[in-house]
């Protein structure tokens, strides 16, 4: 059985997911300033960019309705989609209201919806799991389970220029967010079961980031059966400087860097980085 991909726009389409799944995006959609960007490849990132710059107000995002993940839930019968955090977003529950449209009304097509617990890299290193199963001929049901136990045990970092996005938002707590700025401290921040919580804070850009890398050897010992995945919003520095270390000191099957889609953006800012393995 061949499976397609389907996911939202917090995830980046990397060569790996849009080969061999011909993976497919549900986009988001970015309001600012009363100017509706659409997150598809049309998408003008610097632009959106110097928008968020010059403007006063915070963007808003919505989900991807439920038609729009049904329409490409039908391009196979067996079809897996990965969402951000649904405690982030209400991606994961609109692609849930579209996996019952198609199952119920089309007998034969089988849709599971993975909700990532993280976003952008976390997508990513889920879509790549899912690829890997696919390719090793897993059954549609044993991919479920296989992927389901790498999400709950998957590690998410970042590091972002400040978070005013996220807190004004209500993407984090405000005490826990304005904490984090103080004092010009760079907050390293972590996915927590879907949520974002602080996890230290270091002094200086160089010493964050040093100390990104030295997370990822404290969180596990042995990297050959994971891929590290890199995003950055006009960070290739700094994503550079990430992939190399890494490289030098772990054993990951495979580095992974891709540069931030819109929504992505929209929360990581100028110069945000976000790891996941």
């Amino acid at each position: 059985m061949e499976y397609k991909l389907v996911a939202d726009s917090c995830c980046e389409l990397v060569p790996a997911l849009t080969g061999p799944l011909g993976a497919r995006t549900a986009p988001l959609t970015i309001l600012l300033d009363d100017v509706s960007y659409i997150d598809d490849d049309s998408m003008d990132i610097p632009r959106f960019l110097a928008a968020m710059k010059q403007s006063r107000h915070i963007p808003k995002s919505a989900c991807p309705a439920p038609d729009v993940w049904a329409r490409l839930f039908l391009e196979a019968k067996e079809v897996f989609a990965v969402t951000l955090s649904s405690k982030l977003s209400g991606s994961y529950n609109s692609a849930m209201v579209a996996r019952e449209m198609v199952e119920s009304e089309h007998p034969g097509h089988r849709v599971h919806v993975f909700d990532s617990l993280s976003a952008s890299a976390g997508e990513i290193a889920v879509g790549i799991r899912i690829k890997e199963c696919a390719e090793a001929g897993m059954a549609f049901d044993e991919i479920v389970r296989e992927v389901t136990a790498f999400i709950h045990g998957m590690k998410t970092y970042f590091i972002v220029e400040n978070l005013d996005t996220l807190i004004k938002a209500g993407r984090m707590g405000r005490l826990t967010g304005y904490v984090a700025s103080a004092m010009s401290l760079r907050p390293i921040m972590m996915g927590d079961a879907g949520e974002i919580k602080l996890y230290e804070k270091a002094r200086g850009s160089v010493r964050a980031f040093t100390r990104l890398v030295d997370i990822v050897g404290e969180r596990r010992s042995n990297f050959s059966d994971r891929t590290l995945v890199i995003t950055h919003c006009n960070n290739e520095r700094q994503a550079r400087f990430i992939r190399a270390e890494a490289a030098r000191r772990y054993n990951f099957k495979e580095i992974v860097v891709a540069p931030t889609r819109g929504i992505s953006t929209m929360y990581a800012n100028e110069g945000g980085v976000i790891i996941a393995f």
